[in-house]
């Protein structure tokens, strides 16, 4: 057995937890590193290295942070392989989808440090007042130690989106990674270590969320919490930090839809109906899983759909040829095959896949399943699956398309195909979403906000949002 990785990097060093978990490759089942995680106390002592570091990390200068987060963004560029590997290895996805997350990780810390570069010159504004009488100014401050929790279906990504606007702005962090992938994490720790930060500015414990990431959003010392991860366990986060009156960023769920409207590219909207459905083997909250398709082109798309489903390659991430990975841990494998069993039960009709791929023995493989005839009151149409399923549903009208779409609780985005520039922008517009993509795949850019309705999110992530998530604003009035 390998040695034991150390899981909690406090005040600038490496420590012991006090609890040993296995991090699992999901292609092979077999173990992939053993690592040392944190509990309570691990918490506490972080939060104290962060709360002693925060007033001079406050108050250093927006140049000097940008730099650290550029030296960050290098030191990801340099490791861009390795980091590649090891997200495969921990999570399951081909290598080509990893080089696209460490490429974001990237981009994002650039970003920030652009964004940060000109905090200098832009901290204090003025404001107008009707009265001469007075004047006043408005100033943006870093809110305090925060706290983030991060998932496990885009390692380091999702990191990136809160640790690089929490450090331009000038907080400090106790960063909890997914106990089930922790191994990119912890190489992204260990360049920033090697960055240069003050000690205590960036804190991490690995560990389970009853573990680690409850008491971390229960620490009175905390001033906000920003969790990525599923809507049941951001209840409990909420619930953690009322007890304190915390601030709190929620990045949760989503079952969203691609319109496929009546002039659509067809090979195109087959294309992005597999790229919305199954990229990361649909372990996506922005997975397009319910697919809307206009009454005249039904029949032919799920034709090729079909084909196209049946060909994509199901592989261990590092085969040549890999289009799909595994899913995460037997945990969510069970999940979704039993999903897709309720599914056929209930009425739907499984056109393809629902199974174990026959030549992959081992490993959290199922091949790409695509379902139709699925009633309105099911699961599988109404829940996120968080798998490789695609349920297509044919629609008369424009309006009911639209109708279909916005029927979720959820809001997070949607994709519409259609060769007509002012039925997409009008379409686009009408939709209950925070992002919507046209003839588009699912990019992702720094400079554009992440988050959507309803209970897909509360607050936004990336671009000056993102920024603005972990400042405080303060407005200063001055008698003339």
């Amino acid at each position: 057995m390998s040695a034991v990785l150390n899981g909690v990097y406090i005040n600038g060093a490496w420590r012991a937890g006090h609890e040993v978990l296995e991090v699992i490759n999901p292609a092979t089942e077999a173990t992939l590193a053993r690592i040392s995680v944190g509990d309570a106390q691990a918490v506490t002592h972080a939060v104290d290295a962060a709360s002693a570091a925060f007033i001079d990390w406050s108050n250093s200068t927006g140049r000097d942070r940008g730099a650290l987060l550029r030296k960050i963004a290098q030191g990801v560029s340099e490791q861009r392989e390795q980091l590649m590997h090891v997200q495969s290895s921990n999570n399951g996805k081909p290598l080509f989808e990893a080089g696209i997350d460490v490429d974001d990780v990237i981009a994002t810390f650039e970003y920030y440090a652009g964004i940060a570069d000109a905090m200098d010159a832009g901290q204090d504004r003025p404001v107008a007042l009707p009265s001469d009488d007075f004047s006043a100014r408005l100033r943006r401050e870093p809110c305090g130690v925060v706290g983030l929790i991060v998932p496990w279906n885009f390692p380091m990504v999702t990191t990136a989106w809160k640790l690089a606007p929490a450090l331009a702005a000038g907080c400090c962090v106790v960063l909890k990674p997914s106990e089930v992938t922790p191994l990119a994490e912890l190489q992204l720790a260990q360049i920033i270590a090697d960055a240069g930060f003050p000690a205590g500015v960036f804190n991490l414990v690995c560990g389970t969320g009853l573990a680690v990431g409850a008491p971390l959003a229960a620490d009175r010392r905390v001033a906000k919490i920003s969790f990525t991860g599923s809507n049941a366990v951001g209840v409990q986060v909420m619930q953690r930090a009322a007890e304190t009156i915390k601030g709190v960023s929620l990045e949760l769920g989503g079952k969203s839809s691609l319109l496929v409207l009546a002039d659509a590219d067809l090979d195109l909207a087959v294309e992005l109906a597999c790229g919305g459905g199954f990229f990361n083997a649909g372990q996506m909250c922005s997975a397009t899983s319910r697919v809307l398709v206009a009454d005249s082109l039904v029949d032919e798309f799920l034709q090729r759909l079909q084909a196209r489903a049946e060909g994509i390659r199901v592989a261990d991430p590092f085969a040549d040829d890999v289009e799909m990975g595994a899913l995460i841990n037997r945990v969510q494998y069970q999940r979704v095959l039993g999903h897709i069993q309720r599914g056929v039960e209930a009425g739907a009709r499984l056109l393809c896949g629902g199974e174990r791929p026959a030549n992959l023995a081992k490993g959290y493989f199922i091949r790409p399943t695509v379902f139709t005839d699925v009633p309105l009151d099911s699961a599988l149409w109404n829940e996120e699956i968080f798998g490789p399923v695609l349920c297509v549903r044919p629609f008369a009208t424009e309006q009911e398309a639209i109708a279909l779409a916005n029927d979720s609780e959820f809001g997070l985005v949607a994709s519409v195909v259609s060769r007509s520039v002012e039925t997409t922008e009008r379409v686009a517009n009408a939709l209950q979403a925070g992002l919507v993509w046209i003839n588009a795949p699912q990019v992702i850019f720094p400079q554009t906000a992440w988050g959507g309705y309803k209970q897909s999110s509360i607050g936004r992530e990336l671009g000056p949002w993102g920024l603005a998530a972990f400042q405080e604003i303060k407005h200063v009035i001055r008698s003339n």
